[in-house]
């Protein structure tokens, strides 16, 4: 097997800012950053880290990390500011050109068509459970490939679409803040197909285009006190969920969508529309009892052990349960357990035999707290998880999961 492949990756939402610049349209996160209490410092993306002004600089910065690839985002309201309709020719040219110095830096773009910022008018118009969505999204993906198919030959569809559709309809914490169990399932469904019609357009543009889609996957692990029907339910929706509709084309029965000829059709078009799959990875889920061990605080900032990011209310259907993560712990109260990486890998490789795989997104937060003298990090802790999880990386390779970057 070829040596392990090393990138970075962002999202555009989170780094380029100039939310109202040239023609941009609004996205579901900027309505959401707008809502009293929903981001915990009330903050939002107007200027995040102004990398729409600051390319050159964002380049630099990855040719000193000596990086074969870089993994972006392009904003879906910035190329198509309402959702549909004529392409905005000065939010696809800022793509156009950062790809063109990437290629230029002998760095490979990975652009990543879907991350998160439907655009807004979308959502008044229903958002993901509405099944029109999942074409909205197939045109825009054609208009984006048509200006980029001749330089970029690696696609992600959607970026961990767990995320959308259960964080953001279910559980209500990420935009576009809707509570809605059922809807949540309708927009898994439809984030799944908008994929796979997404692929056939790529590979409209380019035969030999490598599609892929990024899933946030964990290990699902039950303490001695679990309830089996609600460990099984969590790694459903985690896990299942994605993997069998990918590549067996079928839900599994704690699914609650009607089985109905429209859902055969959509799934069977689903399975096997991935050529590669990239897998992004934190932390374990350890399933409990609910309420036991709950409380905990975490030293490295005193919050709740499952309060960040980990939401029993993106569960929907499943019997009570509780997160019991065990230390060490990042400043976000996630367990630091590399092994978990390793079994997510080799699960992916079993599941899909032979699809190449990608490590799309890994790491931790720290607090940047201890200097030395010169002012630099002492980064002890992050290098050490680092180190770590590419050490399960290796494992996972060398038991034949077929890796290719991280």
């Amino acid at each position: 097997m070829d040596p392990l492949r090393y990138g970075v990756a962002t999202s555009a939402f989170q780094i380029e800012g100039a939310t109202g610049a040239d023609g941009r349209g609004q996205s579901i996160w900027d309505e959401f950053c707008t809502r009293p209490g929903v981001v915990l410092d009330g903050s939002d993306g107007t200027v995040a880290c102004d990398s729409y002004h600051r390319g050159e600089q964002d380049l630099a910065l990855l040719v000193e990390l000596g990086v074969t690839s870089y993994r972006f985002s392009i904003a879906w309201p910035r190329v198509q500011p309402t959702g549909s309709g004529a392409v905005n020719p000065a939010g696809l040219d800022h793509y156009a050109r950062l790809v063109d110095r990437l290629l230029e830096a002998g760095i490979q773009p990975l652009p990543t068509l879907y991350h998160w910022d439907l655009p807004q008018p979308l959502e008044d118009l229903g958002g993901w459970p509405a099944r029109d969505t999942a074409y909205r999204f197939a045109d825009y993906s054609g208009l984006v490939v048509d200006r980029l198919a001749d330089r970029v030959g690696v696609w992600v569809t959607h970026n961990e679409p767990w995320c959308t559709a259960f964080l953001g309809y279910a559980a209500g914490v990420f935009a576009p803040g809707r509570r809605e169990p059922q809807n949540a399932y309708l927009a898994a469904h439809h984030l799944l197909l908008s994929h796979a019609l997404a692929a056939e357009r790529v590979r409209a543009h380019h035969a030999d285009a490598e599609v892929g889609i990024v899933l946030n996957l964990a290990p699902v692990h039950a303490e001695p006190d679990a309830d089996p029907a609600a460990v099984d339910a969590v790694d459903v929706i985690q896990n299942r969920l994605w993997l069998d509709a990918l590549t067996v084309g079928r839900y599994p029965d704690l699914v609650p969508l009607p089985r109905t000829d429209e859902l055969a059709d959509d799934l069977a078009r689903i399975a096997g529309s991935a050529d590669w799959l990239g897998v992004n990875y934190y932390t374990p889920f350890r399933i409990g009892r609910p309420g036991a061990a709950g409380g905990q605080d975490v030293a490295a900032g005193g919050q709740d052990v499952a309060a960040v990011g980990q939401d029993v209310d993106a569960y929907p259907g499943a019997p009570e349960f509780s997160f019991r993560p065990r230390p060490p712990y990042t400043a976000m109260g996630w367990e630091v357990d590399a092994s978990g990486l390793e079994q997510v890998l080799l699960r992916v490789a079993e599941a899909a035999p032979g699809t190449p795989l990608r490590v799309t997104e890994n790491g931790a937060s720290f607090p940047d707290a201890t200097l030395a003298p010169d002012g630099s990090v002492l980064d002890e802790d992050r290098i050490s998880y680092l180190r770590g999880h590419l050490a399960a990386v290796e494992r996972a390779r060398s038991a034949g999961a077929p890796v290719l970057d991280y």
